[in-house]
Parts: structure tokens; sequence; C-alpha cells
């Protein structure tokens, strides 16, 4: 009968993939906070706190402690972007709500061990915007980008000793990329037929999420989690566009956490996050010699993101046996820096904070709702437009989501 549940969930795993696709989005950097409801109601802690079958997207080693569950939630995203050039300001918002689908189903092999899987959206970026004029030019007519990350993850976690447990998930990833309105810079490209509006092209790849939970005095736990870079299959119809001739790989990831039960009621947790994006050249690579270097070369340009670190603070309070509230904050650097703020008007990935609410109530012993509500305060960024153009660019965005799921223990 267990096989059966664990078959069962692997089916309802990939046909959600199939039909959901990951919300396109960007919070710190193109990352979500969290990935799970209960994760992100407590500013997306979770290296060293497990709540729910969807650990294994924080830190794998979390599934051994969560026990025989099953989670299923659904994210409604709202973000507001958009760009000033010379005095004008241009919304990005050709779409402003997004659904963030996770699932996840974990089972204990024995009291020790458990295999597990967890679908979740790694994060993505989204903008479009209508015609947008510079130097009296029409620069961009109808441009935006779509990009969408699903992950895959199957999980197996073990209690090596009763305050150390390990933990490895395998990443199977799957992301789709649409590029459109760049018309204007097809002499930049060393594929102008690829560059842009091909529709939607999908590229894949295979990768793996290492972590470490060890417990080191009563009710006070630390965590370590890493994830290096994800090789993925080219974006072959956008080979006029990313550097590398479409590349478009995850970036290599890592971070540490800590969880403390202070009180009977009260569990406080932080994590620092660190995601290397200069290390995939479609990212990493700058804008500053736009022109100079042609689009879609291993050197050519890119976002021109630093890489950043975030912080992760938050709490859980229960308030009885039957409801939990929880609170936090989440900060990350800024990726954007003013001189590639141009290139970044299709992707403008420049939020830093976030606050986080949440909650769980226990409707019976086996099943509980939980809800979360994040706001990303307004941020931007402002830097000079490249030669030819002249004047200044300043790209800003705000964000909202709610969040609810359902979990139940068996």
């Amino acid at each position: 009968m267990e096989n059966n549940r664990l078959a069962a969930a692997c089916a309802a795993a990939c046909a959600l993939a199939a039909l959901v696709p990951g919300a396109a989005h960007a919070t710190d950097g193109y990352f979500q906070p969290g990935y799970s409801v209960r994760s992100t109601g407590m500013g997306g802690v979770g290296i060293a706190l497990a709540q729910d079958a969807l650990a294994a997207a924080a830190n794998p080693a979390g599934m051994a402690l969560v026990g025989n569950r099953f989670d299923a939630g659904l994210t409604l995203f709202h973000p507001d972007r958009e760009a000033q050039i010379n005095g004008t300001t241009y919304s990005g918002n050709a779409q402003s709500n997004f659904l963030i689908p996770e699932l996840g189903y974990n089972h204990m092999l024995n009291p020790d061990m458990s295999v597990g899987i967890s679908l979740y959206g790694n994060g993505g970026m989204n903008s479009g915007y209508n015609t947008i004029q510079a130097s009296r030019t029409n620069l961009l007519n109808g441009a935006g980008v779509d990009l969408q990350q699903m992950f895959i993850s199957p999980s197996f976690a073990w209690r090596v000793t009763p305050s150390n447990t390990i933990g490895i998930a395998l990443d199977l990833v799957h992301q789709t990329f649409r590029a459109n309105g760049l018309d204007n810079f097809a002499g930049y490209s060393i594929n102008p037929a690829s560059l842009q509006d091909p529709g939607h092209d999908s590229s894949n790849g295979v990768g793996v999420r290492l972590g470490w939970i060890g417990e080191i005095a009563p009710g006070l736990s630390v965590g370590a989690t890493v994830q290096p870079k994800i090789h993925m299959s080219s974006f072959s119809k956008y080979s006029g566009l990313f550097a590398g001739g479409g590349s478009f790989d995850i970036p290599a990831n890592y971070g540490v956490g800590v969880s403390w039960k202070a009180t009977p009621a009260w569990t406080l947790a932080a994590d620092v996050e660190r995601i290397l994006y200069s290390g995939v050249p479609a990212i990493g690579n700058t804008s500053t010699d736009f022109g100079l270097v042609k689009l879609g070369l291993p050197n050519g340009p890119g976002f021109g993101w630093r890489d950043v670190t975030v912080v992760k603070l938050g709490a859980a309070w229960a308030w009885n046996d039957a409801l939990t509230l929880r609170a936090g904050w989440n900060h990350t650097d800024n990726p954007v820096t003013a001189d590639n703020v141009f290139f970044n008007t299709i992707a403008p990935g420049v939020v830093q904070d976030h606050l986080t609410l949440g909650f769980t109530y226990a409707m019976s012993r086996n099943i509980d709702l939980s809800g979360d509500y994040v706001h990303a305060f307004k941020h931007s960024v402002t830097g000079n437009l490249q030669p030819p153009l002249q004047g200044s660019e300043t790209l800003s965005m705000t964000q909202d989501s709610l969040g609810v799921s359902i979990g139940y223990k068996f």
C-alpha cells in the first residue's frame, strides 16, 4: 500500500509539472524567498527547520524529520514592475498575476530513513511592455520575457545518529523561455533569427542538492546545504540572445541555518544563503560593452547580475494546540548594478526586502491548513542608458503574494 502511495505521489507530481509550469517572477534575484507556504510565512527559512514535505527544496536532510505526510499548495503572485526612461514611466505589467504550485510527499522507510518527492517552482522572470521610446526612437516594441523553472526532486534522508541527519535530492529541472519585441537589436546578435519571437522554448537538466541537520543542544539545531550549478540544455531558439548560444544554467547556491525551540510555544530560525549568479554567463556577463561584443557569443552581453547573499529570519508562535502563527523577514542583495540597468529593463529583479506572515490551523489530528502573505517593498536602481542612447533609466519593482496549502499526516 505504501508503494502505491509513493507511485501515486510521483504520478501526481509529473502531471502537475506538465499542466502548471512554475510561475515567472523575481524575488531573491529570480529565486523564490521560500519553497513552501509554511516556510515562506517565516521569511523562507528551512535549512535547519523542516516543516513539511517540501523540505527537500531547502535542505533534503529535513525530510527525515517531518514524518509521513503529503502537502499541496498554491500561491497567487502579483509583481509590479516599471521602467522610467528620461522622465517617462513605462509599465512592465502586461501580465500581472501568476500561480505558483507546490507539492510534496514523504514516506518514512523506518524511524530513521525517508524517501520523498518535492515539486516546486524555483523562480523565474517575467515582463511585458508596450512601446518604449528613447532618444525619439521606438526602442522596444511590445518587449518582454517569460522565464519559468520547475523542479521535481526525489529525495532520500537518513538520521545517521540521534542528533545528525543527512539527505540528498536529485533535481530534475524543466525550464521554458520566451522573448519578444527585441527587433531593434537584430544587428547586435550573431544569429538574428534566434533572438526573439519564436515562441516558448524548453530546456532540461539534472542536478543534486546535499544537506545536513545537526542538533547541537536540546532544542537547538544547525543545518547546511549546497547545490552545485545545474547544467541545462540550451535554448536553441534563443541562440542569438543568451551568451554561449542559448545556454541558461541554474546557478550554484549554498547556505547555513539555525533553528531554536526557545520555549514550548516559540520557535526562532535564521538562514544565510549565497546565490552565485555570476557563474552563469547569460546572467553574470555584463552589458557594459553592448554593441562591441555580439549577443549569443560566449562572452556576449548578459544581465550583469552580481552574486547575492540572502538573509532570512523567522519566528513561529503556537497560540494553542490548533493554531500556529508565523512572521519573518527576508533580505537579499540587489543583483542589478547601475551599469547594467538598460539590459535589465526586461528582467527588473531589483527588490530586496520582504515582510512575511503565515499561519497553520490543525483541522483534525491528520489534516492542517496553512496560509502565507508576502510583501516585497518597492526598490529602484538608476543608471545611464547604453551608448548611442543618451539619458538615464530607473528600474523599480514591488510584489505581493498570497498562498494556501493543505497538509495530510498519515
